[in-house]
């Protein structure tokens, strides 16, 4: 069995569906059906059974999927090592990207880099922080860039810090806050903590919502065209002239402030790509 095939039986022991899973690999369904068959010769067993609700797994084709995932790691893994023992700075590099940064600073930063080192090649997942902590922590990829903090044992570095502000068309009176209309978004959890916990310190009323939209992007239009307020990190706003923003504080007074942060597996710096990766961002001035 190749790395191929190990996909395959990944992909559809999640999907248990044989249409699903070549569409999501972007083969036919008879080619699928035909690896598979091969698969169950070279073992001599049964991998699957199709019923009437979909593809089940046979208990040997359980424990074949079960192993596909440290199966594909390990054909990466030989990859990496063996193009790492070239001089030239090459492979692919996997990062794991919060959806802002994806779409705002990660473009340009990957456009540097690549002039420096044009041989490498990238695998880019987003998400919300969350989601790609999780991906980091499991390795699923080399290097994760999250807004909060995570409780994370190993390498960290630093990117930038942002304050987070109640922002609005016109001047509005902090005091009557609670009656003003107030724009909420989709956001990460962490996010959503540290407003929340403000929020139940400075007022004893919950805030009206006045409308949801899906992203703090969105917010921020709705914000300019005068729908209400927002309470955005000031990355988002930064650029925006004739708002009226007022910093969010802790209890002492000082800026609540919430911090990005690349991490990464300290045993991942053995490949060039990571490690020239890592000391690129340590150079250059992420806020750009």
């Amino acid at each position: 069995m190749d790395e191929r095939d190990w996909l395959i039986l990944k992909e559809l022991f999640a999907k248990k569906n044989i249409t699903k899973t070549a569409q999501s690999l972007y083969i036919s369904q008879p080619t699928l059906t035909k690896r598979i068959q091969q698969m169950e010769k070279e073992y001599d067993v049964s991998i699957i059974n199709r019923g009437a609700r979909g593809v089940e797994f046979t208990p040997q084709g359980e424990y074949l999927a079960k192993c596909a995932e440290e199966m594909i790691a390990r054909f990466q893994s030989i990859k990496e090592t063996v193009l790492n023992m070239e001089d030239e700075v090459s492979g692919t590099l996997r990062l794991g990207v919060s959806n802002y940064i994806a779409t705002h600073k990660l473009p340009h930063m990957l456009k540097l880099f690549q002039e420096h080192f044009p041989n490498v090649n990238y695998k880019v997942t987003t998400g919300w922080s969350q989601e790609v902590f999780n991906q980091v922590y499991h390795r699923d990829v080399q290097i994760g860039i999250v807004r909060g903090e995570y409780e994370w044992p190993e390498s960290k570095l630093l990117l930038f810090e942002e304050n987070i502000c109640i922002v609005s068309k016109e001047e509005i009176n902090l005091e009557n806050l609670p009656s003003y209309p107030r724009i909420d978004y989709e956001t990460d959890t962490l996010l959503l903590q540290i407003i929340d916990n403000w929020w139940s310190r400075s007022y004893s009323h919950p805030p009206l919502i006045g409308m949801e939209v899906d992203k703090g992007v969105t917010c921020k239009e709705m914000v300019i065209n005068g729908l209400g307020y927002g309470i955005l990190p000031s990355t988002l706003i930064e650029e925006e002239e004739g708002l009226f923003r007022v910093n969010l504080t802790d209890k002492n007074g000082a800026p609540i402030v919430r911090k990005t942060w690349m991490l990464f597996h300290e045993e991942t710096l053995k490949l060039k790509s990571v490690s020239e990766f890592v000391r690129f961002v340590e150079r250059i001035d992420f806020i750009k």
